[in-house]
């Protein structure tokens, strides 16, 4: 288990030395007021304190995806490993950041607000679409993966546990967030990382037979690793969805220089995470029993049930299939509180009034309710491709940002660039899209991604040519307001 052990390393040395590297390109501004304080309401806007805001972070973004997505993506090898730690370091943890730093120099704006500053008008209302349809599947997949798993552990019909979180979901979309989210988040984060170290520590203890590290191509079915590991393990590695969610923060945040802990570092914390379910995924099906056979015959969910009990045995495996269930439900209450500040900032809707919020958020939870008829596997592969698609969006206002600041902008870039052409080449390559062949997919990919670097410096020399401020104003504030 060596690549396991040494990927779990680099993970946290590239914390103290990539995410130091990401902050000073930013350069945090410890003196400058945060939204959390110039715009308070007491709704959305609310002062935190950074161990509250690292819990609730890393509980927003670590759903069923660094579990799920992971265990898909272990069909493919050790492989797997190698895109979790690249992909989180230099990537994931690099879009988390950025975006959360840029939202707080931004008045907390979300994803369509940026995109239509940095990216044109058209792409704020692109992105407003975009962004809603990703938090609608992501609140479905994280209302249908727990509710499974938890009509397998009990006796309760499926229905009746999807009615009860939505009746969560909706209680916690609506209240101030520091009334629900701000309150129990802090238990239910001791719960998941009960279920991941007790997971972790027993990979270790057990001595579990995990492959070491190799670029062989293992999946049962042949299917190719470029694009598809980069979308199917993509919470973990890099998502989108992290998009959506750190504005959520940037508008608790106290301090800048609280950022790298918040955003990078919760980030890296979930690709422990990863690490450790793909690990798990890898090591604990053989012969018969095969990781490929389990997954055909009751999904991820049936391995999460597998993997805990042979693991921590009947009660520490309960415990930790709860924590498993805790991550998406945690993911999916802000993914609809998500979709609410983005609908009402760009409907212009004030929030106060707790009527306003129920005539938005009423109509997500009727649409997301039908959707959850549709089938598990349909609704993660329009997930993996909506997730990374916002992805790149976002390392694309990441790029601009740099760019316009005159600060080193390969660091945003270079994921920039390979993920339009993985994003590009699935949605000409898979049954979901065109259809097309691996190579003819992988052509047509590279001529859309020429065509957004060209859309991209074309922008570039218009705003460069404008005055154009990166950052709103904000007033300066006592340093000694820190979380």
């Amino acid at each position: 288990m060596i690549t396991f052990i040494v990927s779990i390393l680099l993970l946290v040395v590239g914390y103290f030395t990539y995410g130091k590297f990401v902050e000073r390109v930013f350069v945090t501004d410890r003196k400058r007021q945060t939204p959390a304080f110039s715009m308070r309401d007491n709704i959305d806007y609310v002062p935190m304190n950074t161990t509250r805001n690292s819990l609730i972070q890393l509980l927003n973004i670590a759903g069923v995806g660094p579990i799920f997505g992971p265990i898909l993506g272990a069909l493919y090898g050790p492989v797997a490993f190698i895109w979790i730690v690249v992909g989180c370091i230099f990537a994931g943890a690099v879009h988390d950041y950025l975006t959360g730093m840029i939202s707080i120099r931004n008045h907390g704006a979300h994803l369509p607000q940026l995109a239509g500053k940095f990216l044109g008008k058209t792409m704020k209302h692109v992105v407003n679409g975009f962004a809603i349809l990703l938090l609608l599947l992501v609140g479905t997949v994280f209302v249908t993966s727990p509710a499974a798993l938890l009509s397998n552990m009990t006796s309760l019909s499926l229905t009746l546990i999807i009615l009860a979180i939505f009746a969560y979901y909706l209680v916690a979309t609506l209240l101030p967030i520091d009334k629900v989210i701000g309150r129990i988040y802090p238990y239910f984060g001791a719960l998941l990382l009960f279920s991941a170290a007790g997971i972790g520590i027993g990979l270790v203890v057990t001595g579990a037979p995990i492959p070491e590290l190799s670029f062989q191509n293992m999946h049962p079915e042949g299917a190719p690793i470029f694009p598809l590991l980069f979308l199917t393990i993509s919470c973990g590695a890099l998502s989108g969805f992290h998009a959506t969610q750190t504005p959520i923060i940037s508008r608790t945040t106290q301090n800048e220089t609280n950022g790298r802990k918040i955003f990078y570092g919760m980030m890296i914390a979930e690709g422990v995470i990863a690490m450790i379910w793909a690990a798990a995924a890898m090591s604990l099906f053989q012969g018969e029993q095969s990781l490929s056979a389990v997954l055909a015959a009751g999904g991820p969910a049936a391995v999460v049930s597998e993997v805990s009990i042979s693991m921590l045995g009947a009660v520490g495996g309960t415990l930790a299939v709860l924590g498993v269930i805790v991550l998406p439900i945690t993911s999916g209450d802000t993914a609809f509180r998500s979709a609410r500040m983005i609908i009402a900032d760009y409907l212009k809707v004030e929030q106060k009034p707790i009527i306003k919020r129920i005539l938005i958020a009423l109509p997500l939870f009727v649409a997301s309710y039908a959707l959850t008829h549709m089938d598990f596997t349909l609704l993660w592969r329009y997930f993996s491709w909506a997730n990374q698609t916002t992805a790149v969006i976002a390392l694309w206002v990441g790029t601009m940002y740099l760019v316009l600041s005159r600060k080193p902008y390969l660091i945003t870039s270079i994921p920039a660039v390979f993920m339009t052409m993985a994003t590009f080449t699935y949605l000409a390559y898979a049954p979901i899209g065109f259809g097309l062949p691996l190579q003819t997919s992988c052509i047509v990919a590279a001529l859309g991604t020429l065509v957004c670097i060209a859309l991209f410096m074309k922008r570039v020399r218009r705003l460069s040519r404008a005055t154009f401020a990166v950052d709103e104003h904000a007033d300066a504030f006592d340093a000694g307001q820190e979380g």
